[in-house]
């Protein structure tokens, strides 16, 4: 019971303490940027784009489920084993829909320039 606690206080405590370090450095970095004059341009960040997540998550899963379908009738139709149809159809068509999204992405950054 214990012992339990014991690893949840480590795990937590850990994760605070790398977030902690990882903040206060980042402030005395740009503390001394700042006093060394440097331009304040330097601490904005763009602005991620969630539709490209979303695209890329979406494309993903309708990629996994074209490959179950497609593992389906492959085991169904032929003679290749269940366990080696499935697997290999939900990679195949997983990674073809992210090569797919990939060229979207890629048309997408040259329309928007």
């Amino acid at each position: 019971m214990i012992g339990d606690f014991l690893i949840l206080l480590t795990i937590f405590s850990s994760i605070f303490g790398i977030f902690f370090v990882w903040i206060s450095t980042r402030n005395k970095e740009r503390m001394a940027l700042i006093e060394k004059g440097a331009d304040a341009s330097l601490f904005t960040t763009k602005k991620r784009s969630f539709t490209n997540i979303t695209l890329k998550i979406g494309m993903l899963a309708v990629g996994i489920g074209t490959g179950i379908l497609a593992g389906s009738l492959l085991s169904n139709y032929t003679t290749i084993n269940e366990d080696v149809a499935f697997p290999s159809m939900i990679f195949l068509f997983g990674g073809l829909f992210l090569v797919g999204n990939a060229f979207l992405e890629k048309n997408n950054k040259t329309e928007e320039e």
